[in-house]
């Protein structure tokens, strides 16, 4: 599959089709995962200061404020760990997660079954909205990039809208790594490689998604 995406100077995606073995209620997170899931595990790529307000201020270019609750999801696993809240979920998500909390890019991960073709990346209007979580939680996504299927934005740098989230009948995913060309230009292209060694280390078949211009 292909990816497009709007021209949106600084932004440095990298994506990934995951097809998986078996559906993840029947893939539980190995130990080897689940201990990448430490702040002071052994990682590939890392994140920095600089890095964390690259991506603050890549998110801005449109009008979104990433503060609060609204913050980068990756600095929300950081926050996660110190307080202890850092757990596993499951296989292809907490794959994601290790990705995200060591390089300091975020990550979705989305059931491909549940987008509506086509998908692409694109900027969502101002007062653009969807529901992030089972307890019917929204949030404003106008002026986020996002990527989009037919039905609207479904995932973000911020929060994963709930219609297109993993299930435990989910086989098929498409990982985005939202990444930044500053301050290292290779480091989105280095957790997107390692994340799709996660994946395939979970036994999953992964095909890089090439991201084209539209």
């Amino acid at each position: 599959m292909n990816l497009t995406t709007v021209a949106y100077p600084g932004l440095a995606l990298g994506a990934l089709a995951v097809e998986l073995p078996e559906p993840l209620d029947r893939l539980p997170s190995p130990a080897w995962l689940t201990e990448l899931l430490r702040g002071d595990a052994e990682a590939p790529v890392r994140g920095s200061e600089a890095l964390r307000t690259a991506v603050r201020d890549l998110l801005r270019r449109h009008g979104y404020r990433p503060t609060g609750r609204g913050k980068p999801s990756s600095e929300y696993l950081v926050a996660a760990l110190a307080e202890g809240r850092l757990g596993p979920i499951n296989a292809v998500v907490d794959a994601g997660n290790v990705a995200s909390l060591h390089s300091g890019l975020p990550v979705s991960v989305v059931d491909l079954e549940r987008c509506l073709p086509p998908l692409c990346i694109d900027v969502p209007p101002e007062g653009c909205r969807y529901v992030f979580n089972r307890s019917g939680q929204e949030i404003d996504v106008g002026g986020l990039v996002s990527l989009c299927d037919a039905g609207g934005p479904c995932a973000n740098a911020v929060k994963d809208a709930q219609r297109t989230k993993t299930s435990p009948a989910t086989r098929s995913a498409l990982a985005v790594v939202w990444g930044c060309e500053a301050p290292e230009p290779r480091h989105t292209e280095r957790t997107t490689a390692w994340l799709a060694e996660l994946c395939a280390r979970l036994g999953a078949k992964v095909v890089p998604v090439e991201v084209r211009p539209r």
